[in-house]
């Protein structure tokens, strides 16, 4: 069957790699016959100010080597190393397109500016939805480190209702 697109790109932290960074990475695989993908740097990452740790960039390459080959999309990516928010995106590198969560979809905008700005022609841009946990509630790594929920946004902690 036949992608929308030859060559995709998207790029994150991936950091206890779940269901929704599984969601968006598939989607990637779905619209594109290639993608590219970019896995924030440590020192990335350190610019980012996340509140919790992040797993070291050796782990969080492995483990979404270990997810891409499991469904056979290995030989479909590029996994490269992501120093800023735009990686390889404002350069003719034959992106067609990039996938984005709800929450990250102003950076593909800034992406298209960007590259208007220097006479590149604009990516399309595909958007999925946060995948919500158990309580309805994006997943998060944040929510995952915080002992809230796990990898695929089950609760470990009941939420109090209040009367």
């Amino acid at each position: 069957m036949p992608r929308e697109f030859k060559t995709v790109a998207v790029g994150g932290t991936f950091d206890e790699l779940h269901r929704g960074h599984k969601t968006i990475l598939l989607k990637a695989f779905e619209v594109g016959e290639h993608a590219l993908i970019g896995l924030c740097t440590d020192r990335f990452v350190k610019k980012m100010s996340k509140e919790h740790e992040v797993a070291p960039y050796s782990y969080r390459l492995e483990d979404l080597k270990t997810f891409l080959q499991g469904k056979d999309l290995l030989g479909r990516a590029e996994i490269m190393p992501l120093n800023d928010p735009y990686g390889i995106t404002l350069s003719k590198n034959g992106v067609e397109a990039l996938v984005v969560s709800t929450e990250t979809a102003p950076i593909a905008t800034k992406i298209n500016e960007r590259r208007n700005a220097t006479g590149l022609a604009p990516v399309q841009v595909v958007v999925i939805e946060m995948v919500p946990s158990e309580n309805h509630t994006p997943i998060s790594a944040t929510r995952i480190r915080r002992g809230e929920m796990d990898r695929e946004g089950h609760l470990f902690k009941k939420e109090k209702k209040t009367v």
